[in-house]
């Protein structure tokens, strides 16, 4: 139980690869990626009322463009490319490591490290 809690605490750390075995590596970034991926949804909660409160604000856009609109456009847009490029670096990094399949280790540090990105990106998009 300790060992797991120890991994657990090194997902957010993002240091997985103290792991003893693949499976907790694995596991590990698992952990770390539902982490990142929890923040971002609260961003984008953020993110999405501060696009919408702009489109209350601005009436002088025409032809159906509204911040709201294209905030959630491109954020399909990037979940779509986030989950396509993490599978393919996972495909070529995801090598057989003692044994043991590290694609899901590569893919879920992959997701982990692009959902902080983006992360950062909707709090720039809305002013914090």
């Amino acid at each position: 139980m300790l060992l797991t809690l120890l991994f657990l605490a090194d997902a957010v750390g993002g240091n997985c690869a103290k792991a003893p075995t693949q499976a907790a590596a694995n596991d590990c970034a698992a952990s770390g990626w539902r982490v990142a991926d929890a923040d971002m949804t609260r961003e984008w909660g953020v993110a999405r009322a501060a696009m919408l409160a702009r489109d209350a604000r601005d009436t002088t856009r025409g032809g159906g463009f509204g911040y709201g609109a294209a905030l959630l456009e491109s954020q399909r847009a990037w979940l779509k490319f986030r989950d396509t490029r993490c599978v393919l670096e996972a495909g070529v990094d995801g090598r057989s490591v003692d044994g043991g399949d590290a694609r899901p280790l590569v893919r879920f540090s992959c997701m982990e490290r692009m959902t902080i990105a983006r992360t950062q990106a909707l709090r720039h998009l809305r002013g914090g």
